[in-house]
């Protein structure tokens, strides 16, 4: 710093307040400073800053897996809005694991993070009482604590799968079936409420033995499928939980000789970019891994910052990307004709 305040000729003090920018700097000089740290190639020591200021600038990201592609997209999204508004990011995943939980919560009070974000789409109350205890401002998705410093985003589930279901309908589908997330998940039950309802709103009759729970893994998916295909009847369309199973469905049916769309219909939810690439490319529903993100570090920049005042609920918007994997039901007079 004293190489570059005495280059720029400044002071060091304007040096730190431009590093840390402050917006009273005076713009020439900030603009000489910055000029000298490129040239020198100067990187702050982001530790010492954190000393000084008492701010590690350090958010929080809890994941539950790192192998489903839905979870790194979301990564990034965070990194990209978190770096632009000049805060670095810890992640740390769950993989369902209360223990790897416990250990999650200790690395975030260690390094000191000034807001964590829980994206593990099911609470672990009971663990969260480090950082609550500590206030350290924290994001939930669907549900959370009713606390101060705590935001929730809140996924419109509701949307995207009555536009799935709808869809599924207009093309002539009327024996629908669901696979679900793990039910210990509240997001695996809200999918499946908003599942059920949408059926009743297009007067489908909901059947049971058409429901099977899955884990959001494709082996899981293969295994649901499996089920669903070894009944009497197959269904002529089956919407999941997420894209994962879904995938699972599709190799599953491959595998059992069944054509998709032609013999069965197949929808996901999440939108993952592998949905562009399967065969048939995936009609899915699209919950924003980048809106999720953005909402999450903007919720804890206004916990952290104060402006603009935080609030409770960041609402996540779903609707329904149509591809290839949906069509006609097999055996309808419109599939005879095409």
């Amino acid at each position: 710093m004293h190489t570059v305040a005495r280059m720029a000729k400044v002071s060091i003090a304007t040096v730190s307040r431009t590093i840390n920018h402050v917006p009273t700097v005076n713009a020439k000089m900030a603009k000489r400073v910055w000029e000298v740290i490129k040239e020198l190639d100067y990187l702050p020591n982001t530790q010492a800053r954190a000393l000084v200021s008492g701010r590690s600038r350090l958010l929080g990201l809890i994941i539950s897996e790192i192998t489903n592609p839905f979870f790194p997209e979301l990564i990034q999204g965070f990194e990209d809005v978190a770096v632009e508004f000049g805060y670095e990011m810890l992640i740390s995943s769950t993989n369902y694991d209360p223990e790897r939980m416990k250990r999650c919560i200790r690395r975030m009070v260690e390094r000191k993070a000034e807001g964590v974000a829980v994206m593990t789409f099911g609470i672990e109350e009971p663990l969260l009482g480090q950082l609550a205890e500590r206030k350290v401002p924290m994001v939930f998705v669907d549900v959370g604590p009713e606390a101060p410093g705590i935001s929730l985003l809140r996924v419109d589930y509701h949307h995207g799968i009555r536009q799935g279901v709808q869809h599924l309908a207009a093309l002539g589908h009327r024996d629908i079936a669901f696979i679900s997330g793990p039910l210990r998940l509240h997001s695996a039950q809200s999918r499946l409420a908003a599942f059920r309802r949408a059926l009743l709103e297009c007067g489908i009759t909901v059947d049971a033995e058409r429901i099977v729970e899955g884990d959001h893994t494709m082996e899981g998916g293969m295994a649901a499928a499996e089920k669903l295909f070894a009944g009497g009847k197959l269904p002529t369309a089956v919407m999941c939980s997420n894209d994962m199973t879904a995938i699972g469905v599709l190799q599953k049916a491959y595998r059992a000789g069944l054509r998709v769309p032609d013999d069965l219909s197949v929808i996901g939810f999440d939108n993952i970019h592998l949905t562009q690439m399967t065969t048939p490319p995936l009609t899915t529903i699209q919950m924003s891994c980048f809106e999720l993100a953005r909402a999450a570090v903007m919720a804890l920049r206004a916990h952290v910052e104060g402006t603009p005042a935080p609030h409770r609920d960041y609402p996540i918007e779903t609707r329904l990307v149509v591809r290839e994997s949906t069509g006609f039901p097999r055996g309808s007079m419109l599939d005879l004709r095409k």
